[in-house]
């Protein structure tokens, strides 16, 4: 089964291409189309975006914040772009499903129920 693409603002691309750390964030940016910022719908998951989300596999509703590594601050809901659900919802849309294996090696289905863009 062939991935979506993702789309990806120009500059959110530069600045996470640099961050080599995660093999899961470079399959992903592989996948991306790179648009300007100012031209990133409304309704996809990009970085600074509010994120509500809801784990199918057992309801649980989350709202979080991606962020860079350095900002990330699970007590505040800001997630890295690195952890496995923030390199998952990057370039989502609303609506949109992704399956993800997480550390424990439990496969979960992410929906993407609301975008809030921060910046």
């Amino acid at each position: 089964m062939e991935l979506e693409k993702l789309i990806i603002s120009e500059q959110d691309y530069a600045r996470l291409s640099k961050l080599r750390d995660s093999e899961i964030l470079e399959d992903e940016l592989s996948r991306a189309v790179l648009v300007p910022s100012d031209q990133v719908p409304a309704n996809v998951v990009k970085m600074y975006s509010r994120v509500t989300y809801v784990d199918e596999s057992n309801g649980a509703t989350r709202d979080v914040d991606l962020v860079y590594p350095e900002e990330a601050d699970s007590s505040a809901g800001k997630i890295s772009v690195l952890s496995p659900v923030g390199s998952a919802l990057l370039g989502l849309e609303v609506g949109q499903t992704i399956e993800w294996l997480f550390p424990n090696h439990q496969s979960r289905l992410l929906r993407v129920i609301n975008v809030m863009h921060t910046t």
